[in-house]
């Protein structure tokens, strides 16, 4: 396994589903769990939401955030986590990668989707952070907390991210 040193986990999560499989990572690793959330919160409701989410990535907007990690530098290591919504992350996602100097970080993103995979996240995430190494993605497709387990524990390895007691 390499050495992956102190490791975040980042996420965002509107309905929840992202918010579980991160809480199963950060279990697997040892790692510190981060919620990227919006000053402003998106609607309940699925349809309102994805109208917002549209009109953000159409209009190129960065939303505000909250909170930013205030010691990125401590981490080697930053697995991030989304949805997949209309083909990449969520602008929340960009100005969180936006608000951090990731340089020499190895990021692992991760997603959750309905059927979407990663889109052009990976890309997008590239573009946003070129001075950061982006490993192998992982797409979770109708993530309900049960049977991708196996599949999260492959990734980690697959990215050479050691699991249990750090």
């Amino acid at each position: 396994m390499v050495e992956t040193g102190k490791i975040l986990i980042a996420f965002f999560s509107h309905s929840g589903n992202t918010r579980r499989a991160a809480e199963d990572i950060a279990a697997r690793v040892k790692g510190d769990l981060f919620e990227i959330k919006t000053v402003a919160d998106y609607p309940s409701d699925y349809s309102s939401t994805t109208k917002v989410a549209r009109k953000e990535l159409l209009d190129g907007l960065r939303p505000a955030l909250t909170e930013t990690v205030a010691n990125v530098a401590a981490y080697d290591t930053v697995i991030i986590g989304f949805p997949n919504w209309w083909g990449t992350m969520p602008m929340a996602v960009f100005s969180f990668l936006e608000a951090h100097d990731f340089s020499g970080k190895k990021l692992l993103p991760f997603c959750s989707h309905g059927g979407g995979g990663l889109g052009r996240s990976v890309r997008d995430i590239r573009a946003l952070v070129p001075r950061a190494t982006v490993r192998d993605a992982l797409a979770l497709q109708d993530y309900d907390g049960r049977g991708a387990g196996d599949a999260i524990a492959e990734w980690l390895s697959v990215c050479g991210v050691r699991c249990g007691d750090r």
